[in-house]
């Protein structure tokens, strides 16, 4: 089968495409043929090497988080699902033909492939960090980097819970904030100065590592009401970054939820091949995304 794979720790240009021996199921597991793959900051960030000293991988090794198919290999204690069913979820070298699933759930209605790919991962991480940094009902949270695939499930996981959200974007992407339920405004220079007119707040979460923590712990006054997913150097202001640590599983079923009811949609801003894998990263590592970038099989 084709996979996406890299022999070295770089930027983009290490990814190929390669042909490798197909993976089977083993215990608690599922084997899909891919339809689409999600492309996460997290892949990049693997493919750099930036994970190594806390979760190191060995060379050559695979890449991507998210996928959405069709389940053809169902390992040993696997119950609930059947050879055929559509699912999304989470597992290991996503970008490929085949691939192995550790969390998974049906494809909510109405979705396609290439949408439901855009899912798993990022609402898990908007869940976990929503509830650690401790945001309720009536308060109100400020989300830098607002509009790419975790703030766009932030935001609209926020809005159904009761909390006011203030999102940072780029000018182009005010409108889309607006839509998703947040009150928008830009970054860049004067952002602390545009958010504190906006009025009080309780609590943020970085999402873009803009270097922007000490504000954020100025903003909230204090730091364990500030998480971050993106600066690995949070820690330095007392701040947490959050990595790991929630149940895809029990996101997948929450997303399926407030899919089903209406009231969370990621939208696909752009679908690539996967040989065209190195410019997906590229593209997400630029930032800016509106929604999910997404590679199609």
């Amino acid at each position: 089968m084709r996979r996406v794979s890299f022999t070295e720790f770089g930027g983009p240009e290490v990814l190929q495409l390669v042909d490798v021996e197909e993976p089977h199921a083993g215990p608690g597991q599922v084997r899909i043929a891919v339809r689409a793959a999600g492309v996460n900051p997290h892949d990049w960030r693997v493919r750099e090497g930036q994970f190594q000293q806390v979760r190191p991988i060995e060379l050559p090794a695979g890449i991507g988080l998210d996928a959405a198919g069709v389940v053809d290999e169902i390992g040993d204690g696997v119950d609930g699902i059947e050879i055929g069913d559509p699912v999304f979820g989470e597992g290991d070298n996503t970008y490929a033909e085949y691939a192995l699933l550790s969390a998974w759930a049906r494809m909510p209605a109405g979705l396609t492939f290439e949408e439901a790919a855009g899912y798993p991962s990022v609402v898990e991480t908007a869940l976990r960090i929503i509830r650690e940094v401790g945001v309720q009902s009536g308060q109100t949270l400020l989300v830098i980097g607002a509009s790419g695939g975790v703030g766009s499930a932030v935001l609209q996981i926020a809005r159904d819970r009761g909390i006011t959200v203030i999102g940072t974007a780029s000018a182009a992407n005010q409108d889309y904030l607006r839509a998703l339920g947040a009150t928008a405004t830009t970054y860049g220079e004067g952002w602390v100065g545009r958010v504190r007119e906006l009025g009080r707040v309780d609590a943020a979460l970085d999402l873009a590592g803009a270097g922007v923590i000490g504000e954020l712990v100025a903003l909230t006054g204090d730091p364990q009401r500030v998480v971050s997913i993106a600066d690995l150097g949070a820690s330095e202001f007392g701040v947490r970054f959050s990595g790991v640590g929630g149940s895809v599983t029990d996101a997948l079923v929450e997303a399926t939820r407030l899919i089903e009811q209406g009231r969370l949609h990621i939208p696909v801003e752009r679908s690539y091949r996967l040989d065209e894998a190195a410019a997906a990263q590229r593209d997400s590592f630029a930032g800016h995304t509106r929604g999910r970038r997404v590679i199609v099989i």
